[in-house]
């Protein structure tokens, strides 16, 4: 019979083999949003496919959307498993963000290279989807093949569910009619496990315990019906750009507190035995804030509320993205016909992203400028998710951890959004874990984006790990 000792054997004999299939599937540009990308998005759904099969699960894609607009197809498999143990759903998502700015990557952002990692013997992988989420997700796909070369049943013979979603960078616009329509099958699982978060640092693993949500949103401010020359209309009529940015900059008062009435209305204030914890992590400000090229003095935020703090526990405000008028080369002096924005906003337990948005639209038309009208679009939102941190479950997750990576972990949050835990625990009361191995200098999301070897290593152990000791 299979042990855990054999999938670990079998797991370092082959690390390089499965850093290469990694760079495989990072060679294929699946970026969900880009209709330009959907038969590569697909091509990355059919490649998890094929892996999932190759270790013995059962495996389908199932297509989501409509007809007259389909979605990216959803990896679903199966392992039906032999004991009387957890049932267990796996979460991930193959699809990755745009690569832009393209000029700032080193090399082409689906060309993956291995690279050394400075001052240690480790080693990285460099392209887009690196960290978020495919060199996460393989890390688990390699641990459900360990156990099956190692001679045992599927996943170890472990219950397991594993859903990968195609759409999770482009607002999972497609999830939630997914866990409606599967509702029967999905809440026969006891708990959710993700990994698509942080640890600490090299050398400091971590189980998150908590997740902001997101209300993402596009205005735009309207004026006059066509553009007009700045020198025969400026002071006479209101300018779009102008008038948005006023508008924008009265979000937050001195104190960076966010000024829409009632949006912390429904926020969970930080416990006071979380500050202490956090604060006894040791995060060093300084150093992350160095890390992205800023100085101390950048440490600028919510008043009244620390740097780890603002992260984790409290709600923001952020403008991503503005435009209007003319941004080509040399001048054209003109006063637009409309300027744009795109806004989101990072919430806690207990906002609710609809809530958020709709406030957010009626302060706009409470501050709509003179001579104005605005147009909005919610983009998509979901809810955040904050976990029990005295489960069964999550201390069996922990204690796998430990023994893979020989250090206890640590119980963080994180101030990134992952829409599914909300939707798992409101759809189908679905806790989630979310066991991740990214590091905080991973650069997700920008350009030269890279997942340790180590990191990857580790993972896979984890997993493997956490299988163990769910076979009972």
């Amino acid at each position: 019979m299979a042990n855990v000792q054999s999938a670990l054997e079998w797991l370092e004999s082959n690390e390089d083999a499965a850093f290469q299939r990694l760079c495989d599937w990072l060679r294929i540009p699946s970026v969900s949003t880009d209709p330009e990308f959907n038969a590569e998005t697909r091509r990355a759904a059919e490649w998890a496919k094929d892996h999932l099969e190759a270790s013995g699960l059962d495996v389908r894609l199932v297509e989501t959307g409509a007809p007259d607009a389909p979605g990216h197809p959803i990896v679903l498999a199966e392992s039906p498993g032999s004991g009387d143990g957890p049932h267990i759903l796996f979460y991930g998502h193959y699809d990755v963000q745009p690569p832009d700015p393209i000029e700032g990557w080193r090399t082409g952002p689906f060309d993956p290279v291995i690279e050394s990692v400075e001052g240690t013997s480790d080693r990285k992988v460099v392209a887009r989807g690196a960290c978020d989420d495919k060199g996460q997700v393989a890390s688990f796909l390699e641990a459900l093949r360990a156990w099956k070369e190692a001679g045992a049943e599927p996943a170890g013979g472990v219950r397991f569910t594993v859903l990968l979603e195609g759409e999770e960078e482009s607002g999972s616009v497609n999830l939630e009619h997914f866990l409606e329509t599967h509702a029967q099958n999905l809440s026969k699982c006891d708990v959710c496990v993700i990994s698509d978060t942080a640890m600490l640092a090299p050398g400091r693993p971590a189980i998150t315990y908590g997740v902001r949500g997101i209300a993402y949103t596009e205005v735009t401010l309207h004026a006059s019906d066509q553009d007009l020359h700045s020198g025969s209309w400026g002071g006479k009529v209101p300018n779009p750009i102008s008038e948005l940015t006023k508008v924008l900059s009265k979000l937050w008062d001195g104190d960076r507190k966010i000024q829409i009435p009632g949006f912390y209305a429904a926020v969970r204030e930080i416990e006071p035995v979380e500050r202490t914890n956090w604060e006894n992590l040791g995060v060093d400000a300084a150093a992350s804030l160095r890390g992205i090229g800023l100085g101390p003095e950048a440490n600028v935020g919510e008043a009244g509320y620390s740097f780890l703090e603002r992260e984790w526990g409290r709600p923001t405000a952020e403008i991503n993205g503005i435009w209007g008028g003319y941004t080509g080369a040399g001048a054209k002096t003109v006063i637009p016909t409309h300027a744009s924005a795109k806004v989101s906003f990072r919430l806690v337990a207990d906002q609710d992203p609809d809530d958020i948005r709709d406030k957010f639209f009626a302060w706009l038309e409470s501050n709509t400028p003179e001579g104005c009208r605005w147009e909005t679009t919610d983009l998509h939102g979901g809810p955040p998710a904050t976990v029990s941190t005295d489960s069964e479950m999550l201390s069996t997750a922990a204690s796998a951890i430990e023994k893979a990576a020989g250090v206890k972990p640590e119980l963080i949050k994180t101030g990134g959004s992952i829409p599914v835990a909300g939707l798992l625990k409101s759809r189908l009361g679905l806790e989630t874990i979310f066991m991740g191995f990214g590091l905080e200098t991973d650069r997700v999301h920008s350009p030269n984006e890279e997942f340790r070897l180590s990191c990857f290593s580790l993972g896979a152990r984890s997993h493997i790990m956490f299988i163990d000791a769910l076979r009972g």
